[in-house]
């Protein structure tokens, strides 16, 4: 009988830190998309700036129409950033930008993209990781109530 009042103790306590915890979501949320929007929107503005330095880098990766390419992943970078900021579309920007930094991955880091099972740190040190990371975030969790979404 007293391993039944125990058990439905911590039942009821572990219902009210769940419950606490997910009071949580939608502030962690807003706080994830503030920081990474403004990451993403910085290396979009700077990709912008440089376009040329940027090209020519696309072009040693053997990208296609590398001179497109940096422009359009400029502009994916500045508009989702800003984006993320405002938490509008943010799903769908997620998905975006999580594509963006797959290619990212594929392109520039692959070594640590094949890694990833063999030598994990490898793949999580790589530069793609954490905006991959809040890009998958956004996508699975959305954009909280703190959002225009």
């Amino acid at each position: 009988m007293k391993a039944k009042i125990i058990v439905a103790a911590l039942a009821r306590y572990y219902k009210i830190f769940g419950d606490l915890a997910s009071s949580a979501q939608s502030p962690f949320l807003l706080v994830v998309r503030l920081y990474w929007g403004w990451q993403f929107g910085q290396t979009g503005w700077g990709k912008l700036h440089n376009l040329p330095q940027i090209t020519s880098f696309f072009i040693s990766l053997n990208l296609p129409f590398p001179a497109f390419t940096a422009g359009f992943v400029a502009w994916v970078e500045l508009v989702g950033g800003i984006l993320l900021i405002l938490g509008l579309l943010s799903r769908f920007t997620g998905l975006v930008l999580a594509v963006n930094m797959f290619v990212a991955y594929w392109t520039a880091d692959r070594v640590a993209l094949q890694s990833i099972f063999s030598d994990p740190g490898k793949f999580y040190v790589a530069d793609p990781y954490a905006f991959l990371f809040a890009s998958v975030m956004v996508l699975i969790f959305g954009a909280g109530l703190f959002s225009f979404d």
